[in-house]
């Protein structure tokens, strides 16, 4: 049952029909801000401030994928230049994430790698770091080949990693020779079983163990980023870290905003290095039904919320 309702909303995610229509919806709108505290980076960045407060850093990220002409990618790298010169006035401890399909990339590689090499320069100057978010897995091979043209010139830059993708572990062993700063997640695309695990117990067990080599890199100045809300794993991977002799501002814990936040601030005043990623904008239903698909038990917490 829980593999048809992830298959279901999976599929609702990638519906256009079903965006346009429920994105108006008042109900709608009410369930996700669960989620997502606005569609502006102000509203994003309003909601780090007591997160900063106790002791927990945030990543924001502007929702939107696949744009359809560069002079769009350009406007979105220029925002991206206004979230860092906010995150600075407001001296908080932010990161922005990008995707690279928002920066032109299925439009132009070389149109992207400029947009983002002009972004991780910002994050050089001002001390900070640009994450690169992972697509599905059609897009696998042009990030990260972005990312190893990035690290050439900018250390200040981080890539994801997708642990139900049957190709991750080579992966993350050819990046390791550049001691990178590696998001580890399980993943959240509908992919075909020739590309990705589908039982939720391969993924867990893959995660752990590509955990275990984060970790283990660790010491030689790679930087692990577990980005998961299975508090059982972070507590094998902190067991694991401990035993390595990693100690906890080597590693961090990245989890949702609107998730786990007990959790959250539990892990933050036990010394752990905690980061909340805040999404926000318009274009939000796509990326709502992949967080409702990552645990299809979180349809009955909405639809609980909504009756209250």
């Amino acid at each position: 049952m829980t593999d048809l309702a992830r298959s279901l909303l999976l599929s609702a995610s990638r519906s256009t029909f079903l965006a346009d229509r429920m994105m108006r919806q008042p109900f709608a709108q009410r369930a996700v801000k669960r989620f997502m505290p606005g569609e502006t980076v102000e509203a994003a960045l309003d909601a780090a401030k007591p997160l900063a407060e106790a002791g927990i850093g945030t990543v924001v990220t502007q929702l939107g994928e696949n744009l359809t002409s560069l002079a769009e990618a350009d406007a979105v790298r220029e925002h991206y230049l206004t979230v860092f010169d906010l995150i600075a006035q407001r001296g908080l401890p932010s990161w922005p994430s990008v995707k690279p399909t928002q920066l032109g990339l299925d439009l132009s590689f070389d149109a992207c790698l400029a947009n983002l090499s002009v972004l991780a320069a910002r994050a050089d100057a001002a001390g900070s770091l640009l994450w690169i978010d992972m697509e599905d897995s059609s897009y696998v091979d042009r990030t990260l080949d972005l990312f190893r043209k990035l690290r050439a010139t900018h250390l200040r830059v981080g890539v994801c990693l997708q642990s139900y993708l049957r190709r991750t572990p080579a992966d993350l062993a050819a990046l390791l020779p550049l001691k990178p700063v590696i998001r580890l997640v399980k993943g959240a695309y509908a992919e075909p079983v020739d590309r990705a695990f589908p039982d939720k117990r391969d993924t867990d067990a893959a995660y752990f163990a590509l955990g275990g080599d984060l970790l283990q890199a660790a010491r030689d100045g790679a930087r692990p980023v577990f980005g998961t809300h299975d508090i059982p794993l972070i507590e094998r991977l902190a067991a694991r870290a401990g035993a390595l002799g990693v100690t906890d501002g080597d590693w961090e814990i990245h989890m949702l905003y609107g998730i786990r936040m007990a959790d959250q601030r539990a892990l933050a005043r036990a010394g752990r290095t905690v980061r909340t990623l805040i999404s926000y904008g318009r274009s939000w239903f796509p990326w709502y039904m992949r967080r409702l698909a990552e645990r299809p038990a979180n349809v009955w917490f909405v639809v609980k919320s909504l009756v209250r």
